[in-house]
């Protein structure tokens, strides 16, 4: 097997377990320019009213028993959901609310953690803690609908894009009665990307993740937080879809000016991707490495958070090392 081979194998092996339940390759075409949509000319805001039962941007209806209080998150955009409406999991799988912005480390080591790991969360961990509702990604945990079906209410969710993002939160509000807060959060991410929009840069961008050299391109339409990067950004990365990603000889001629780097850990924190990318010669030569303007991204929360908190942090940090 050759080296570009094995390199695209294993990076579509690494994209499979980071962005699971994003989406097949010809959704994410059609979907990838609506996912650059910004907010100009955007409907104002609506409130957001109490409900009992609600229907999410896919069209799957969401009805509990009764008012959510105990939430089990097994995927971090519901975590993110929950910290925008001022609410904390009764369990989760992710490691999103140590960040600063969230919870911080000391709070979030009392949030216990479903074991099991995100492909494969045990049923039994989470009806031991007696959830209203349970949260995950569809394509991922959508198997476990049967066994939780009578004992709690599964909601699966699967947002491809910002505007996604804004509607599961408004939705879960309804649900938990927490308009206002949604509400809130909602006008915090759009005046963030209007701002990143008028000082749009024309630099070039680019989001690359992996645990090595096996690297992968975050591309809109699969990757929500680079959906948000041709608003403020020169962002020319499209989907591939599964049967491939870019080689460093194409990124070296796109002239990248600012790289965003994932480090994707299995297991125990490695040496971040940044410093193994180093020994390429290829990677030397991207305009972006000689000047410095290398960024290693925290994954928990570009990668992996997805809803609005998680974006607001990835625009603060984007447009800063942008400028």
């Amino acid at each position: 097997m050759t080296r570009r081979i094995l390199r695209r194998t294993v990076a579509i092996a690494v994209a499979g377990a980071l962005l699971a339940g994003c989406g097949g390759a010809a959704d994410d075409g059609a979907r990838a320019g609506d996912a650059a949509a910004g907010v100009a000319g955007l409907a104002p805001i609506e409130p957001v009213a109490a409900a009992d039962k609600i229907t999410d941007v896919r069209g799957k209806v969401v009805a509990p028993e009764r008012t959510p209080q105990r939430v089990v998150c097994l995927v971090a955009v519901c975590d993110d959901m929950l910290a925008e409406l001022g609410m904390v999991p009764a369990a989760t799988n992710s490691s999103l609310l140590a960040h600063p912005r969230f919870l911080g480390p000391e709070k979030a080591k009392q949030v216990p953690v479903i074991p099991g790991g995100f492909i494969s969360p045990e049923v039994e961990a989470i009806l031991s803690h007696k959830p209203d509702l349970v949260i995950g990604l569809e394509d991922t945990h959508g198997k476990l609908a049967p066994a939780l079906r009578g004992a709690t209410t599964f909601w699966p969710v699967q947002p491809k894009k910002w505007q996604d993002s804004v509607s599961y939160l408004r939705s879960l509000a309804a649900l938990t009665h927490r308009g206002d807060q949604a509400v809130t959060a909602e006008r915090r991410l759009r005046e963030k990307l209007a701002a990143a929009e008028k000082a749009k840069s024309d630099k070039t961008a680019l989001i690359i993740f992996g645990s090595d050299e096996n690297f992968g391109v975050a591309t809109p339409g699969i990757d929500v937080a680079a959906g948000m990067f041709p608003l403020f950004s020169d962002y020319p990365w499209k989907s591939r879809g599964i049967e491939g990603t870019y080689s460093l000889e194409e990124i070296l001629a796109k002239d990248v000016d600012v790289l965003f780097v994932e480090t994707i850990a299995f297991g125990a924190p490695g040496e971040k991707l940044s410093k193994k990318m180093a020994g390429n010669a290829l990677w030397s030569q991207i305009p972006a490495v000689k000047n410095g303007k290398v960024v290693e991204a925290d994954p928990e929360v570009w990668a992996k958070g997805r809803g609005t908190r998680s974006l607001g942090v990835v625009l603060d940090e984007a447009t800063a090392a942008l400028r």
